[in-house]
């Protein structure tokens, strides 16, 4: 029966069917073939996952970020990042990086972010000389940083498959965040140093610097009261995602005096239309998982690859291989709704830590996302630069190299992961 499942997905997504409809309707194809049990399963399994109440966090955070990033709170960060590091070396091309790791405690999406910072950072790198497939691949690789930080769509999803404690998640994604991004800053240092270029703008004053961290430090906090709400318990992650949207109302209606019922609409409807698009994956791999279970596919498989590669330090390299291969055509929330429940019965196996799973599954789906053939960041990133796929893929490999170096710390190290 997963067979037929298998190629019925794999034809509809070839046909580039929507990915939430391709899950249902191969689901429903493969139950229509195997006419044992009755297609209602289909109606049963997308209604029960949508009984969650953890699940309501991912609406709330989305409308929190869109809230946060679409008034003057959104420009001071923005201008902060800027600001902190031009006067180094690389410093446009940096600003990039910093900005996504600000923006990634606020929004928790990649795409976002690289939309966001690219339509406005990337025309200013051009015109201080940095050519457009470099500023394209540094684009669509910052971007991931935001998936690493809390609060991380991504993340949340891991959490929703695995039964992990979102916590746990986002303090496990903090090192392995800040070790990218200083990763990527010493690139953009070394890319800049080898072409010979210098940044035309002056320096800003230590006193415009903290005026600026001062306008955007509210937004900076979200994310660490995100962490100590969830670590001390005082309150549940639905919970935390319903105070972020009142925190980012009452910065917006008190302390920018910006919010408007129009941009307040607009944020709602932003936010609902994202949530719309996830919920529908999200149905369509809960009937997608439920053949697998039934077929006992996780089982299987965890029996198969630990009587095939007895060591588990290559059996996380393979982990890793296919998350990569399966990161190239799929994006980032159906694989890892997909993936978790076959993955975490085999890290079981091999005693690798749940949540150290979580991080790894994560950054190699993310890497996917600025991979050739079908990047989402990577395409994004070059539309708004208007350079080829092929200029900007030659410009990613210094970033890649970094990323990967992440990965394998990450994979092999459990210290950066777990507290």
């Amino acid at each position: 029966m997963s067979i037929v499942l298998v190629v019925v997905f794999t034809i509809l997504m070839l046909l580039a069917i929507p990915v939430g409809h391709a899950l249902v309707i191969a689901a429903g194809a493969t139950l229509a073939w195997q006419r044992e049990l009755p297609l209602m399963i289909v109606a049963q399994q997308m209604y029960q996952q949508t009984q969650s109440f953890p699940m309501l966090a991912l609406p709330f955070f989305m409308m929190a970020g869109s809230l946060m990033l679409g008034g003057k709170l959104g420009q001071e960060l923005l201008s902060f990042a800027t600001k902190s590091m031009q006067r180094w070396r690389g410093g446009p091309l940096s600003t990039t990086v910093v900005a996504s790791v600000v923006f990634g405690g606020v929004s928790g999406s990649a795409v976002a972010n690289a939309s966001a910072l690219g339509s406005v950072l990337i025309p200013w790198q051009k015109r201080q000389g940095y050519p457009a497939g470099l500023c394209a691949a540094n684009n669509a690789t910052s971007a991931v940083i935001d998936i690493l930080t809390p609060p991380s769509i991504p993340l949340i999803l891991y959490s929703l498959v695995s039964g992990v404690s979102i916590a746990d998640l986002f303090t496990a994604g903090i090192l392995p965040g800040i070790l990218m991004a200083g990763g990527f800053i010493m690139t953009c240092s070394w890319i800049a140093r080898r072409r010979g270029i210098h940044s035309e703008d002056p320096a800003v004053s230590r006193m415009e610097l903290l005026k600026l961290a001062v306008l955007s430090g509210p937004a900076l906090l979200m994310p660490i009261l995100i962490l100590l709400g969830l670590r001390f318990g005082i309150a549940t992650p639905t919970e935390i995602s319903v105070l972020a949207v009142v925190y980012a109302l009452a910065l917006s209606a008190l302390f920018y005096r910006d919010l408007t019922w129009k941009r307040f609409h607009h944020s709602l409807i932003e936010s609902g239309i994202a949530t719309g698009v996830v919920m529908l994956v999200i149905m369509g791999s809960a009937i997608v998982g439920w053949i697998l279970t039934f077929d006992e596919v996780p089982i299987r498989f965890a029996e198969w690859v630990t009587a095939t590669i007895s060591n588990p330090l290559l059996v996380i390299l393979a982990m890793n291989i296919l998350l990569l291969v399966v990161g190239m055509p799929l994006d980032l929330p159906p694989a890892i709704l997909l993936l978790g429940p076959i993955f975490v019965p085999l890290a079981a196996t091999i005693g690798l830590d749940p949540v150290q799973l979580g991080i790894i599954m994560v950054l190699n789906l993310g890497i996917g996302l600025y991979t050739p053939p079908i990047g989402t960041t990577l395409f994004i990133s070059s539309s708004i630069t208007r350079s080829s796929l092929a200029d900007t893929t030659r410009e990613l490999w210094p970033y890649f190299g970094v990323a990967m170096l992440v990965l394998l710390a990450v994979s092999y190290i459990p210290a950066l992961t777990i507290y």
